[in-house]
């Protein structure tokens, strides 16, 4: 059992704490705002990094270190962060999250060499992934039933568009300003959280939900939840399918450029489109999940998805390369992602509601620790073909399947909100 939980799930339900109608509004807009400064925080200077390694003197390997760092900070600070707000409190955390990372930004703006660029890069990172776990903990404190996977949805979407918004609005701070100025435009979007966090977000954990025994209570909760089956098995089908998703973020564009010769205006519109798949397959989750079920939905959406990477890896060994085969394939796979993110995250934060902090630190850490990992190698066994991509996103799926099958046991009904006010508990 976790420590300390609450007497009943009626009496958790009765201590959670209220959101009136006219605040959930603005609370839902506050937390997707800062589930969106990750990804913005990771690509913004992307379009920068010639001009960056010019300015510092540094190598593109150098400068490729600093994105490096960044997502370590974040899968750090997502399994920090998390479980000690179960013991803490979560306003306070975002709060300090939220000025930290206008700290670390001006920091990272000054930076006179690569190396202190690193480093604030890192902390960057730590303190944005307060705003990303926590935004998900919150969710879990304030709302219950089908409300949890239409939000989780939402955060869901913002993760696949603010990705392609990044690099084009950190082109537009370039075209008229160095690469210094992405991390001051950075720190005013932290301002501005920070400014909504205090207003807007209130203490969602009250002292007596809180877990006691200090930090190495809280991290016993966390280890407790490792050793949740179910659990563990959702996680790890959200980690393997991060890693596809990253996969295809990271060679999609050597694949439609270097491949099928396409131009990179094309390609981001390709790019784009994917998104839109992206998103409506968001919106069919909000819409059918109360009534088709998290883990059936969850299994329709791998299923597409590795459909969509098996046919992007058969049909051009049997016909050869096709710009149509490799975007329509692509469109499928992602369509199918777009139910899978929302699906594990309701779930497993509904298996691990009695630790919402927790369950949301290994959810993201998890999250983005497959995805950095799976990044770098579509360019390591090649970039002439798109046979490396459709290798690593299909095995990454099959993975997936493996944890759904073996662990997560679907079949089983974990963690559907109709399973009561608050889903299953961790057990």
């Amino acid at each position: 059992m976790l420590s300390r939980p609450p007497a009943s799930a009626e009496a958790t339900q009765q201590a959670a704490p209220p959101v009136p109608p006219g605040r959930a509004s603005a609370l839902i807009a506050v937390l997707g705002a800062l589930t969106a400064v990750a990804p913005l925080a990771t690509d913004m200077y992307v379009p920068g990094f010639p001009s960056m390694g010019a300015a510092l003197h540094a190598s593109g390997s150098a400068v490729q270190l600093t994105l490096t760092a960044f997502l370590v900070g974040m899968v750090v600070g997502q399994l920090l962060i998390g479980p000690v707000s179960d013991g803490w409190g979560r306003r306070r955390l975002l709060i300090a999250g939220a000025g930290g990372f206008v700290a670390f930004s001006l920091l990272c703006a000054v930076a006179p060499n690569v190396e202190l660029l690193t480093a604030a890069r890192f902390l960057q990172g730590f303190a944005g992934a307060a705003g990303m776990v926590l935004a998900r903990a919150v969710i879990t404190d304030c709302f219950h039933g089908a409300d949890v996977p239409r939000y989780f949805a939402l955060l869901s979407q913002i993760l696949g568009i603010a990705p392609i918004a990044a690099p084009v609005v950190g082109g537009a701070v370039l075209s008229v300003s160095t690469w210094r100025a992405v991390f001051v435009v950075l720190a005013v979007i932290g301002v501005l959280l920070f400014a909504a966090v205090v207003r807007y977000v209130p203490e969602t954990l009250p002292p007596e939900r809180r877990h006691g025994g200090g930090l190495s209570g809280t991290f016993r909760t966390m280890g407790t939840l490792l050793t949740h089956r179910a659990f563990m098995g959702y996680v790890l089908v959200l980690g393997f399918t991060s890693a596809a998703l990253f996969a295809y973020i990271s060679g999609s564009s050597f694949v439609f450029q270097n491949v099928h010769g396409v131009s990179p205006t094309v390609y981001s519109l390709i790019f784009a489109s994917n998104a839109v798949g992206m998103l409506i397959g968001g919106v069919t989750f909000a819409r059918f999940a109360g009534r088709a079920g998290l883990n059936r939905l969850l299994t329709i959406g791998l299923a597409v998805s590795g459909a969509g990477a098996l046919a992007l890896l058969v049909i051009p060994a049997l016909a050869g390369q096709s710009l149509a085969v490799s975007w329509i394939c692509l469109f499928v796979a992602m369509s199918g992602v777009a139910l899978i993110f929302p699906s594990t995250m309701s779930i497993g934060q509904n298996l691990g509601r009695r630790a919402p902090g927790a369950a949301s630190a290994l959810i993201g850490g998890l999250q983005f620790l497959f995805g950095a990992a799976a990044s770098p190698l579509v360019g390591l066994f090649g970039e002439d073909t798109a046979t490396p991509m459709a290798v690593i996103m299909l095995a990454a799926l099959a993975l997936a399947g493996l944890a759904l099958v073996l662990l997560a046991r679907p079949w089983r009904a974990h963690g559907e909100v109709s399973a009561g006010p608050h889903g299953e508990g961790p057990h």
